[in-house]
This record gives C-alpha cells, structure tokens and sequence, in this order.
C-alpha cells in the first residue's frame, strides 16, 4: 500500500486508536486530528478495500483542510440511510456533506444515489485533489 494518498501520510494507529479500533472493528479507518490517516488493522480488509478506505479518508482531510463547504442537497433516501449514525444530526449536515463527496470518489456505493449536483461537487473536488499529486 502506499504510504500517502493526495499528499496525505497513512500511519500505524497509536495505541488508544487501535484500542478504539480493537472495540469497534466495523470502523475501517479514520481521518486524525494531525492530519494522517489511520486504518483498522482488526477490519479483516483485503488490499485493494484497505486502499479505498484510505482514499476516503485523504478526499476528508482534503476537505477538512480546505474548509468547503458543499452546497447541494441531500436527499431524503440519503439521510435515511445515515439514520442513527453522526451524520444524520443536523449540526452534522457538513460532515455528511465531505463523507458524501468522499464516498462518490472512492465508488462507495452507501453514497446512494447520487444527484447532479453531488456528481458536480465531486468532479470540482477531484480536479482539487488531482493537483496534490
């Protein structure tokens, strides 16, 4: 696996991330708070899911670091589907926003259906992240 993706280091998890990651192993990775992408080594991923995990991630800490601020719409099947998570809280709208941007990236597909304008905020997000590398 490579060691960084858009410009953004992967590292070993400190010891209370992989505690973290040991307790809750459908967490497959993570954006740190210094910058670095960390991924679960108990998630039991291949290579290639390992890859796109940190993919994710990096498209995050790009746009954590960038402050945008995404202005479409997500739709009602969207939100239900993020039902019961972070996401789903209103004061959380942003955060959805970058994850669903992240997801249309990395062809996750619990993006759902993805609208135009999702499509076109990805697009101007990539040309971004193309000009890291």
């Amino acid at each position: 696996m490579p060691e960084s993706y858009y410009g953004y280091e992967v590292r070993e998890p400190f010891l209370k991330e992989a505690n973290y990651f040991d307790q809750n192993r459908n967490v497959t990775g993570m954006a740190t708070e210094d910058g670095k992408i960390i991924l679960n080594p108990f998630s039991g991923l291949s290579k290639e899911q390992s890859q796109a995990v940190a993919k994710n991630e990096a498209i995050r800490l790009f746009l954590r670091e960038s402050k945008l601020e995404p202005d479409f719409d997500v739709t009602p099947a969207q939100l239900e589907s993020f039902k019961g998570t972070k996401y789903a809280d209103p004061e959380n709208e942003l955060h959805l926003k970058h994850s669903l941007i992240s997801r249309i990236l990395t062809n996750d597909s619990s993006a759902g259906e993805v609208t135009e304008d999702q499509q076109g905020w990805a697009d101007y997000v990539l040309k971004q992240l193309e000009k890291r590398e």
